[in-house]
This record gives structure tokens, sequence and C-alpha cells, in this order.
């Protein structure tokens, strides 16, 4: 019928006929000769799984195992002259690599210093060095990724830039080299004369540390910082020195100069690692000589070089009066030029006493020539009182350098006792290289 259903022949019609895959490439196959034909395996019958297929592979398996070891031995106990004269320069490039490659191992594959900025996944981070932009780099699979946290510092190979390690110590290598290991010798018994500075710098810094709970009765919060000022020479970095000496906590000693760095934000990331370090070992005192280095009036300029000086200086601010209590930290500053330092940077709350240092009067200074003088041979006719009482504005360092000067008149003329002559020329001339130091009309 036409509206019947249809047949089973019918469906065997619809269905399409099976036709080969089409072929991945044209022509015939080649037949491939020479030594690569050699590696290929022997073709082993029967197909189908049995016992006897299973017997041809194995014998097979033992022949490769045969011949991999008998390879082996031969170029382990092939002697090094024995080359083929055509293969010469082939043989000479070969033994350069592997001694190169020795030399290598010997030396260690130099790794790159890098931080890490963000962790992507479980294999793949961004990094980023002093000197270049940021990477996308993969994760080794022997890194422990436990101890992996954005701002830490890495080791990265050499050239794939790849995180291979991480530095347990983060701490800056400058940073370590300014904590002072071992106590200076100076105590406040070679600080001649500064009755009222000593007294002062103790209420500041000593006394907070040792008995805080003195000013906690006072109702009062102990000064976070102070900075020492006047001419040079007259003791300002003598007198630090006698506090390392005579205190027990962790004394960090820098240098305003040390803060400039060559890269952009490098000096900023130095200040926060030296108060961090700080923080961990407190109770501490962070000692910063010649702060005008960096702490100078802000001013608009165009150079790269004075506006990374002042985003260092803003960054010393922030960790003097931030957010973050310093608590156990204090600051001692010390520095000849305190007007040309920013206000923000010396005004209370940061820096909240300023010991001066003025000249020596007429007692510091007899006490002065007595400390330096003290290990010296006098001759009977020396008079302390006449150096002493003169009018002449000498510094302490000057009045050393006028005992030293004269030790060294006396050695001159092979005598081991000082007389008054000495010390009247040392006088002279450290007043002469004081006040003048080159002749008139030397320079134009």
């Amino acid at each position: 019928m036409p509206g019947g259903p249809p047949k089973k022949g019918d469906k065997d019609k619809d269905k399409k006929k099976w036709e080969p895959p089409v072929a991945t490439r044209v022509g015939k196959k080649k037949k491939s000769k020479g030594p690569d034909s050699a590696y290929k395996l022997p073709p082993v019958f029967p197909t189908t799984r049995c016992r006897l297929k299973l017997l041809k592979m194995e014998r097979i398996k033992d022949y490769l195992n045969i011949e991999e070891e008998y390879v082996t031995n031969q170029e382990r106990l092939k002697p090094k002259d024995d080359k083929p004269a055509n293969g010469a320069a082939a043989g000479a490039a070969e033994d350069t690599s592997d001694e190169r490659t020795k030399v290598d191992d010997l030396r260690g594959t130099p790794m790159a210093v890098g931080t890490l900025d963000e962790i992507i996944d479980d294999d793949h981070a961004i990094v980023s060095t002093n000197t270049g932009p940021e990477y996308y780099v993969p994760i080794m699979s022997f890194v422990d990724k436990d101890l992996l946290e954005p701002g830490s510092t890495i080791l990265m190979h050499h050239r794939t830039n790849a995180v291979v390690g991480i530095l347990g110590d983060d701490t800056d290598p400058t940073v370590s080299v300014m904590k002072l290991e071992k106590a200076p010798t100076e105590s406040y018994a070679d600080v001649g004369g500064l009755d009222q500075q000593v007294q002062e710098i103790k209420e500041a810094v000593e006394l907070p540390l040792t008995h805080p709970e003195l000013y906690e009765e006072m109702g009062i919060r102990p000064p976070k910082g102070v900075i020492l000022y006047g001419p040079p020479g007259t003791g300002k970095t003598l007198l630090a020195k006698a506090v390392a000496n005579q205190t027990s906590a962790t004394f960090l000693r820098v240098v305003g100069s040390e803060l400039i760095q060559k890269y952009l934000g490098e000096g900023p990331k130095l200040v926060r690692e030296i108060f961090r370090v700080a923080e961990e070992h407190a109770p501490s005192i962070v000692f910063i000589d010649e702060i005008d280095a960096v702490g100078t009036k802000r001013y608009d300029s165009t150079s790269g070089g004075e506006k990374e000086i002042q985003r260092t200086m803003l960054e010393l601010l922030n960790q003097l009066d931030g957010f973050d209590s310093r608590g156990d930290v204090k600051v001692i500053m010390a520095t000849n030029r305190i007007e040309s330092l920013d206000p923000a940077l010396i005004r209370p709350g940061r820096i909240d006493r300023k010991i001066e240092f003025p000249l020596p009067d007429v007692k510091t200074k007899r006490r002065i020539f007595h400390i330096h003088t003290a290990r010296m041979t006098l001759a009977p006719d020396v008079d302390l009182e006449e150096f002493v009482m003169s009018k002449d504005d000498l510094s302490g360092a000057d009045i050393k350098a006028i005992c030293t000067e004269a030790g060294l008149l006396a050695l001159r003329e092979r005598r081991m006792k000082v007389v008054a002559d000495d010390l009247r020329k040392a006088k002279e001339k450290v007043l002469y290289q004081k006040s003048e130091g080159t002749p008139e009309g030397l320079y134009l």
C-alpha cells in the first residue's frame, strides 16, 4: 500500500554505504631506506594476543637491553683520541662542550633575586626585579608554595625568570650591615662637659626603654625621637656612640647618604626595611647621622633625583609618625645644619626633643683637655690653663687634633715627652687649617 509502513528492504536502501576514510597523504608511501630503518622494531606475528606473541616480544626486549648495554659500554670505554679523521672538528667541539658543562657545574647556576608581586595560580605568578619590568613566570614544582606570599624575596632562573627558590630571611643585606654587633668603646666618661646634653638624651632615649612605667605614672608619652644639632666637632656622634655602649638595646647606625639609592623606590623601601628590622629586634635605637642628606626642605624640582630624595624623606616621615605605632623603637638624628631641614621632619610628634651642642666653654675645654692628655707624658713646663683660657673658638674635635699633633711633633724630634712649645705649634697649625686652609689667590 502507498500509505503503509515501509518495508525492511527500504530501510537498508536509505542507509549510507560505507566509504573508506580520506587519505591523509597523497601518493604511495615510500619505503624508508638507510640508517633510519635500522632503528625500527621487527614485525611480530601472529597479531592476535597469544602466548607465542608474548614470548617473541620478550625476546625483542632482551635483545634491545643487550644492545643498550653494549652501546653504553662502548661510549664509556671509547678512548678520547680514537676519532675518525673527517670528524676531528666535531669531536673537538664535543670535548669543548663537555668541558664547558663541567665548568658550569662547578661554578653553579647563577640565580636572580626578585620580588613576588602576585600569585596567579598554583603554578604561575607575577614577579619583578629592581632593574626590569614585571614578568608572568611559572613556579617550579619543588618550591614550597606555603612560604610564597606577595612581597617576599624569591630566587629566579637567570634565563627563564622562573621561580626556583625562596629567600627565608628577606632582610636587606644593607640593613644587616647597619646593625652594630659590637658595641663602641666610647662611654659617657669620654664625653667632656656635656652634662646637660647627656641628661636630656638619657631622659628621652634610655629611660623610656628601661623604665616605661615612670612615664605611665606621670600620664605622658615618652619622646619618639631626638635630634642633635650644633657646629661640627662638638660631640654629637660621640654621644650617640656612648648611648650605644651603655644601652643593651639593638643599635642600628645609618648615614643619611645611604638612604639615597640608584633606582626609583629603592630608598623608601630601605627606610621601611630599617624600621621593620628595628621592630623585630625591639627594644632598639635607630641613629641617623647627617640627616640633612635626605631631610632638606621640599621645593619644586624637575630633577628625578631630587624627587626621589623627597620620596625617601616622605617615607621617613610616615615611619616616624604614621598609623603604625613605633613602640620600643627610638630615633636619634644628628646634623650640623638644622636650619636646612624640612619643618615637617622636626615638628613635635616626630622629633620631640631638640638637643643643641654649642662650642665648649672654659669648663668644658678644661675637661676635654684633661681627657685627651690623660695618657700623654707632659713636660713640667706645660700649662694647660694657657690653652684653656684662650679666646679661640675651639671645638672638641679641634682640641683632640691639637693634642694629637703635639704628640706627632714630639715624636719627630725623638722625644717621649710633650713640651709646651709642641702644643703651641700644634694649636697654630690646627687654627690655620680651620680658618684658611689654602693660601689666598691659589684658586680664582
